[in-house]
């Protein structure tokens, strides 16, 4: 334990420099291609990601139809706003994937590759919420299983038969291009087997600000998709069955958002105009402050539907942001244990997601409009908070403990 606390002491006055060396050194020249394996693997996730929330989606709207007795093979028009079982999916894909990424994308191209790969989310719910509903209607509740849960069946067999777990063992992937992931990634070490250093992680700033950040992220991510509806028709009385592409537009610009920011952040990265560390919180900072700041104004812009749906949009829009910053964090700072380290922050955001749609109604149940007002401030002041917090504390750099050579001590 000496020796992590004295490597952290040396490393204080030099931080910026390690967080420049991985992306400044001399990197071998191979641009990124649209048949280039890891490319590849993006679109894989990106239609895995669609095909699971567009499964989740659908079986929301199903189950409304499904119990509806006067309608049996009706829609109401609206999907029921658990997420519990959205929790247990999230709880194995991500992790997953961010395993699958920590081999496989090279430190400047990360934040597009995972990005794009993670636009697949929203993009899987807006096709859902068009589709679901008119299937329901046209074909009867049962098509939605058959035709979702059969596309689910295919997809899932083709993931196994283009996915690989690194680019060692990739059979159709260049020599040129594996000698390129190979070399970049060099530097991080091999997976971490069955050792885990938890009292390292549990000590750890960088970590506990990513985690903190998730948290109140997650909290604002998850009122604006399960309450802000509730706001719309209890408040405006804004029709969400009759404007079903309206209120469905968030999605689209979260998508949209995801790829541009990842595009963006790869492209300071690749130009040196800032570190990692830098990049991650500038947009970290974009992608916490900025929906905080749309979501206070919507108790302040009256009856106006019209102008709800265009701040809600572009919360949800700049909110993924914080994709190219804090939620691919965690292969900067540990990349041998990103799915690991995933699965924890994930955990958290899972708890405010939990609590912050029961808090909400329990504000709103006392009074209306001060109930929103006050619900709306919390969001925004934990936003805050968790901003703060992740900028004062956050880094760009492997931490001791994540190193081959002292994981082993």
């Amino acid at each position: 334990m000496q020796r992590h606390v004295d490597n952290a002491q040396a490393g204080d006055g030099t931080e910026a420099e390690q967080d420049e060396a991985p992306l400044l050194a001399q990197q071998p020249s191979f641009h990124t291609g649209l048949c280039s394996a890891r490319c590849g693997l993006a679109l894989v996730l990106h239609i895995s990601l669609f095909v699971a929330y567009a499964l989740r989606v659908s079986l929301s709207i199903a189950i409304v139809a499904m119990t509806n007795s006067s309608h049996p093979h009706g829609w109401s028009g609206s999907a029921p706003h658990s997420s519990y079982p959205a929790f247990a999916q999230d709880g194995v894909i991500f992790p997953a994937q961010y395993t699958l990424w920590a081999k496989w994308a090279p430190p400047l191209e990360r934040s597009r590759l995972m990005n794009i790969a993670d636009a697949g989310c929203t993009f899987g719910t807006f096709f859902a919420l068009l589709v679901a509903g008119i299937i329901c209607q046209t074909l009867g509740w049962p098509f939605v299983f058959y035709i979702f849960g059969g596309v689910g069946c295919v997809w899932c067999l083709c993931w196994f038969l283009l996915v690989y777990e690194d680019p060692a063992h990739h059979p159709w992937i260049s020599a040129r291009e594996q000698e390129y992931i190979v070399s970049l990634l060099a530097h991080q070490g091999s997976s971490h087997g069955h050792s885990l250093p938890l009292v390292a992680m549990a000590k750890s700033l960088p970590l506990w600000a990513i985690t903190i950040a998730c948290f109140c992220t997650d909290w604002l991510f998850y009122m604006l998709l399960t309450s802000m509806p509730m706001f719309m028709s209890n408040v405006l009385h804004f029709d969400l069955r009759e404007n079903g592409l309206l209120s469905s537009l968030p999605y689209v610009g979260n998508g949209l958002g995801h790829i541009l920011a990842g595009l963006l952040a790869d492209f300071l990265l690749a130009r040196r105009v800032l570190g990692t560390a830098a990049v991650r919180k500038l947009f970290s900072a974009l992608g916490m402050l900025l929906p905080a700041i749309f979501l206070l104004a919507v108790p302040y812009i009256g009856c106006s539907s019209t102008a709800v749906v265009v701040l809600l949009t572009l919360a949800l829009t700049v909110i993924s942001m914080t994709g190219a910053g804090i939620n691919i964090n965690h292969i900067d700072i540990a990349p041998r244990y990103a799915g690991f380290l995933l699965g924890i922050t994930n955990t958290f955001g899972i708890v405010a997601g939990i609590i912050a749609p029961t808090a909400v109604g329990l504000l709103v149940s006392q009074d209306l409009q001060t109930g929103w007002r006050n619900a709306f401030f919390v969001s925004a002041a934990l936003n805050l908070f968790g901003l703060i917090f992740y900028v004062a504390f956050g880094s760009g750099t492997i931490q001791d403990w994540a190193r081959e050579d002292t994981a082993v001590q």
